[in-house]
């Protein structure tokens, strides 16, 4: 049977972005493609960059948040000796240095100093608003705006390749950080200046993200009527949350957004919460009454929908 235009469609689809697609534009391919009526993304790539691109479906689109504070890791080429007005090999060149005599040693030797806790000065290509402005909008018109330094930590930085004028680097980082301001800081400190040449998201957390799906990979799918084997389950995106199963009157209570009390529940703020048939309904919030009893109040539920038909 063929899909209706406007499914329910529930669940995460890890996408692999191509290169040359601006996020938003990859997202209204395989939306399209599902047919589906609601669908976001996490966390944008620039067109310049490929890789892990979640997609949430639906009643996914509660967790998005969540998502939107992990983790993530890039692999990184920065082309030294060479900077641009954007950061990266998209922009006009600002300014050439010949490159000399640099190894693998005086490589590590600045890699040390950006890892841990360091600050960003966030670049004027970027979506941040000032004055209800996008910073790019404003850097396209010639307008440079003094940026408060954000603070970020930089959680591995490994170099993997290097050539008598680039280097390669696999990144893995918190939420915030800006990859192309990472290399060009990096080739200011070994002295070259540095624009981005290549990146890709390798992972985001808490996936697994040994299997992504290319637009191509959809398109197969959806010829075959299998789209479904492309989607990750919502709590996916929460296995760093303990969970907690409840009764079906306490999940009764808890879609009524009513707090029900609960002994001997997961040391923890947040809580995914499963019915008793160990379907997933929902995120909880632990607190305790003025008895001091433990008690589970909703923080995000779900109502998810039947697979889509084939």
């Amino acid at each position: 049977m063929a899909r209706r235009k406007g499914n329910d469609v529930d669940g995460i689809l890890l996408l692999d972005k191509p290169l040359g697609r601006s996020s938003n534009n990859a997202l209204q391919k395989v939306r399209y493609l599902f047919q589906a009526k609601k669908a976001g993304h996490t966390g944008s790539l620039d067109p310049l960059a490929t890789g892990v691109l979640p997609v949430c479906f639906g009643q996914a689109s509660k967790v998005t948040p969540y998502l939107l504070d992990a983790d993530k890791s890039y692999r990184c080429t920065a082309q030294l000796g060479v900077t641009t007005t954007t950061g990266d090999k998209e922009g006009d060149v600002l300014q050439e240095r010949e490159v000399t005599g640099f190894n693998e040693q005086d490589v590590e030797a600045v890699l040390a100093t950006f890892r841990g806790a360091i600050e960003q000065v966030p670049p004027m290509y970027s979506a941040l608003k000032h004055n209800g402005q996008p910073l790019y909008k404003l850097a396209r018109q010639g307008i440079d705006i003094k940026r408060k330094p954000r603070d970020v930590t930089i959680h591995e930085l490994v170099l993997i390749d290097k050539t008598e004028d680039s280097i390669t680097l696999d990144v893995r980082c918190s939420k915030g950080t800006y990859i192309r301001t990472l290399a060009q800081d990096i080739g200011e400190a070994l002295g070259f200046g540095a624009h981005l040449s290549m990146l890709r998201r390798t992972h985001v957390s808490p996936f697994n993200c040994d299997k992504l799906y290319t637009i191509e990979d959809i398109e197969q799918l959806a010829e075959t009527g299998k789209l479904e084997e492309a989607l990750l389950p919502i709590d996916t995106a929460l296995q760093e949350l303990p969970s907690l199963n409840l009764s079906e009157e306490e999940t009764k209570l808890l879609r009524n957004g009513i707090k029900v009390k609960k002994a001997d529940t997961p040391d923890s703020d947040m809580i995914r919460l499963y019915n008793q048939n160990n379907t997933f309904i929902g995120i909880g919030r632990q607190s305790k009454n003025d008895n001091d009893e433990i008690q589970i109040a909703p923080r995000r539920m779900m109502n998810t929908h039947e697979p889509l038909s084939e």
